[in-house]
């Protein structure tokens, strides 16, 4: 017998389940049946509150790049320049620890086949962006080359780089160090 619960919180508690299946199996091999099943109610109790698999995946995506761009955004907070994208860049390697909310960022990335996800999955980046070049006034080669830097953190992470003991898993762990990116700059790259 599934446990009483508000509205609230039996919704809290199938976004937790569903992150999990989403994280592991992407948007096609999930199974609302599977996240039914953990959270003690009928799959059609999923779809009343979610209306449908896509936008349970959806919700979880926005919700996980939402956590990056809003911490990103509180640790840049107050600085400018290099010193916000150092603090930024901080916070994103601290995030990556977050393994479900990783792989949730990359399955949304996988799953881009579908316009609907897509498009969701580019506002998104689209934020990631918006929070990196307005709370750093930087440049577009410096956002770019820092985001790119941040991708390749994202693939050491869900490759577990960590428990690799390779040169290229060193180099993959570097961290971003408040110099890393004064070279980079529109006018050194032209």
């Amino acid at each position: 017998m599934a446990e009483r619960m508000s509205g609230a919180q039996r919704r809290e508690q199938v976004l937790s389940i569903a992150a999990e299946e989403f994280a592991t199996h992407g948007l096609h091999g999930a199974s609302t049946e599977a996240v039914a099943r953990e959270a003690g109610i009928t799959q059609a109790y999923v779809f009343r509150i979610f209306g449908t698999k896509k936008a349970l995946f959806l919700e979880l995506v926005r919700a996980a790049f939402g956590r990056v761009a809003d911490g990103m955004r509180r640790a840049g907070e107050g600085s400018t320049g290099l010193d916000a994208l150092s603090a930024m860049g901080a916070q994103y390697y601290d995030l990556l620890a977050d393994r479900t909310a990783l792989l949730l960022q990359l399955q949304g990335f996988a799953a881009c086949g579908d316009p609907e996800v897509r498009d969701v999955v580019r506002d998104c980046f689209g934020q990631l962006w918006g929070t990196t070049a307005d709370g750093t006034g930087l440049d577009p080669v410096t956002v770019k080359s820092f985001l790119a830097f941040g991708m390749l953190l994202n693939a050491g992470a869900a490759l577990d780089v960590d428990q690799v003991d390779e040169t290229w898993a060193e180099g993959v762990r570097t961290r971003i160090q408040p110099d890393l990116f004064a070279h980079i700059t529109t006018d050194t790259n032209r």
